[in-house]
């Protein structure tokens, strides 16, 4: 007679209930709610903070939020955003801000100087690197509102990644569980040009969270000297590579396919040899070839553009 095996693993409890019961998954309605709060304050208190700021008008705007598992309202993200992981200690470690670049290049555009009759819809690429200097200053301040909506036990400061592109963004290792979270997406618009940024937070956070506008801080653009001088900073620090490019002496197509290793193509220049050096494709300086010590060098004798305009080459 065969016994049946009472000891057979029990199947394991639905992900989503165990959620519910363990406060990580909400009602719909519910989160819905919380996150419309937050869509109020950003659309309240944001353009302040980019006004007090920078100087500039933004509008910003609730566009609704999503629900589902964190990693996968990520994968659904746009490809033309920038990301950061942030913490906030006695919130929520596992917090995510995309931004779209668009807004980025466009702040970046009006901080140089340029007009709003001068500025066009910005093309769907990743930040430069200049870009992702200030992209770092634009999740500071998104992550401040977000800091000063929760007031999160402690006061302590919102902890932010490096800002990385979507496409850049490691894949989760597939034995860590996901999340329940929600995304809450807002639209901003400066000079007509409209982008979006959102936050995704895990719903063990949301659910818990009393939402409460800030103490609003209207300035007219008191801070905006010391935004450009950091963004200055920002510029002057950041690396750019350099090509120098040297004209040779023609040769006949004859000659070109016999070259070996070893052979010698001379300059085409005599005595100073004139050299065009560039960064991003865009031609920078004029200068000449020569040699101090043991290493080869060049010296430059004229630049193509005004300061400006080379900043603006650069940018890109």
């Amino acid at each position: 007679m065969t016994m049946s095996n009472a000891s057979h693993d029990k199947p394991a409890m639905d992900p989503a209930l165990l959620a519910k019961l363990t406060g990580g998954l909400g009602d719909k309605g519910r989160v819905a709610k919380i996150c419309s709060s937050f869509g109020e304050i950003y659309s309240e208190f944001f353009p302040d903070v980019i006004k007090s700021e920078t100087g500039l008008e933004v509008t910003v705007n609730y566009l609704g939020c999503e629900i589902g598992y964190k990693n996968h309202l990520i994968d659904d993200l746009s490809s033309n955003v920038t990301l950061v992981d942030a913490t906030l200690r006695n919130w929520s470690q596992n917090i995510t801000i995309a931004c779209g670049n668009g807004f980025v290049i466009t702040l970046m555009e009006h901080l140089l100087g340029a007009t709003a009759d001068t500025i066009e819809e910005p093309a769907d690429r990743l930040l430069s690197i200049i870009e992702t200097d200030l992209a770092v200053m634009v999740f500071d301040k998104i992550a401040k509102v977000l800091r000063s909506a929760v007031n999160a036990p402690g006061g302590f400061e919102p902890s932010l990644s490096v800002p990385h592109a979507l496409e850049m963004r490691a894949r989760p290792p597939e034995d860590r569980p996901d999340e329940f979270a929600a995304a809450i997406n807002m639209s901003i618009t400066l000079a007509g040009i409209v982008s979006e940024f959102s936050l995704m937070v895990p719903q063990t956070a949301l659910l818990k969270t009393k939402v409460t506008p800030p103490k609003p801080k209207r300035q007219s653009g008191g801070s905006s000297a010391e935004w450009t001088e950091q963004l200055g900073d920002q510029v002057r620090r950041s690396h750019v590579t350099l090509e120098a490019k040297i004209r040779l002496q023609d040769l006949t197509l004859r000659t070109i396919s016999k070259l070996m290793v070893g052979d010698v193509i001379p300059f085409r220049d005599h005595g100073d040899v004139r050299v065009e050096v560039s960064a991003n494709s865009k031609e920078l300086y004029v200068c000449e070839f020569g040699r101090s010590g043991e290493n080869y060098m060049v010296r430059v004798k004229d630049t193509m553009n005004s300061d400006d305009e080379l900043i603006r080459h650069l940018m890109n």
